[in-house]
């Protein structure tokens, strides 16, 4: 069997991508500092047969322990959250960049066949559009003043209305913001770190993800965490700008499945895939899907009018890439799993801080 280190382990995705390898007869160790925000008071539960160490990826030493005697590296270790990377710079920096140029150091020393780090969607800004006439735009951005008047969709030079289409992996990157700019980091220092030693290296950039075990009581995990969280204590999911934005939700299912493929396909080292559902949803929609799943339909989200620093209107997955050299198909679409997602929130303990982050971001004049 070969002995996969999944950095990050304990995390959201991480406990479904060791459960994923384990089922299929990998064996995982996990390196995890076990962060407040994202684990709070609760009892880590990893697979059975999974090897714990508890450590910071910046840790030297830990690393050192983490690599030893492993075949392949999944990095997933990471700060995640576009609003709060807009304050918290050197922890987002720290974690993620130094933290990624500590374990391929590690690495220099003790190599491995493969390493995957999870990228992200955010890397892209904006995602593709085109114009009324059909001309592919892959440098949209939506001016200041703009956004500040309630205009939210970008447009042409021309101030045309551009219209969003699938985004592919040859869209050029945009980082609009401290988080995106760190992940773009960890995506490339692997991919120059495997081609420079010799280490079949993968990106894999994730769409929104969501599913059964997210952080409810991190208001950064993501925004179908948040919305659970405001509609199970009785609160009206909050929703800013005009809640037409549309976004790509892929199930962490599929998200763990890819990762085992993506160490087991021989053809995918050196690329950047997109991992995504391959549909687009408007946010309010989703606000609306989630409402009916948890029973109370009647609480509609509130359209909060404003935009989020460092947001960006749409950005959906174009998955043809991941088709052709993974052998990647979602199983699991966001209107057929909202129900199994409603049944773990309602057996959870859920406290929202929502309206937390939306006061911190205000405070430092990052929402208008």
């Amino acid at each position: 069997m070969k002995r996969v280190l999944v950095t990050g382990g304990c995390g959201f995705i991480g406990r479904h991508v060791a459960q994923e390898l384990i089922e299929h007869g990998y064996e995982v160790r996990v390196l995890d500092a076990l962060l407040d925000q994202v684990h709070g008071n609760e009892t880590v539960s990893l697979p059975a047969g999974a090897e714990l160490i508890r450590g910071d990826v910046r840790d030297r030493d830990a690393v050192a322990e983490a690599v030893s005697n492993v075949d392949t590296v999944i990095h997933l270790a990471a700060e995640v959250g576009v609003g709060q990377s807009m304050y918290e710079i050197a922890r987002y920096v720290g974690t993620n960049d130094l933290g990624t140029a500590t374990l391929l150091e590690a690495l220099i020393k003790k190599p491995v066949e493969r390493i995957v780090v999870a990228s992200s969607m955010s890397i892209y800004g904006e995602g593709l559009y085109e114009t009324p006439e059909g001309q592919r735009v892959d440098d949209a951005r939506r001016k200041p003043a703009d956004v500040r008047s309630g205009r939210w969709d970008p447009l042409s030079a021309k101030r045309e209305i551009l219209s969003p289409i699938p985004t592919d992996e040859e869209k050029r990157p945009d980082l609009a913001s401290i988080y995106a700019l760190t992940k773009y980091a960890q995506e490339r220092a692997v991919l120059i770190f495997g081609r420079a030693y010799d280490v079949d290296a993968v990106a894999l950039r994730l769409f929104n993800v969501f599913g059964a075990g997210q952080a409810l009581a991190n208001p950064y995990t993501g925004v179908l965490a948040n919305f659970a969280s405001r509609l199970a204590n009785g609160k009206r999911p909050m929703v800013f700008e005009d809640g037409k934005q549309k976004r790509d939700f892929v199930h962490v299912r599929d998200v763990a499945r890819a990762f085992r493929l993506a160490l087991e396909q021989p053809q995918v080292a050196g690329h950047a895939i997109n991992i995504g559902s391959g549909r687009s949803y408007t946010i309010s929609e989703v606000a609306r899907l989630l409402a009916e799943a948890m029973g109370c339909p009647k609480r509609p989200p509130e359209i909060l009018g404003k935009a989020r620093s460092g947001d960006i209107r749409n950005c959906f997955a174009d998955i043809a890439k991941a088709r052709e050299l993974l052998g990647f198909k979602p199983r699991h679409q966001l209107e057929n799993s909202l129900g199994e997602f409603a049944a773990w929130v309602r057996n959870t303990v859920v406290i929202d801080r929502g309206a937390d982050m939306k006061r911190e971001l205000e405070e430092r004049g990052l929402v208008s």
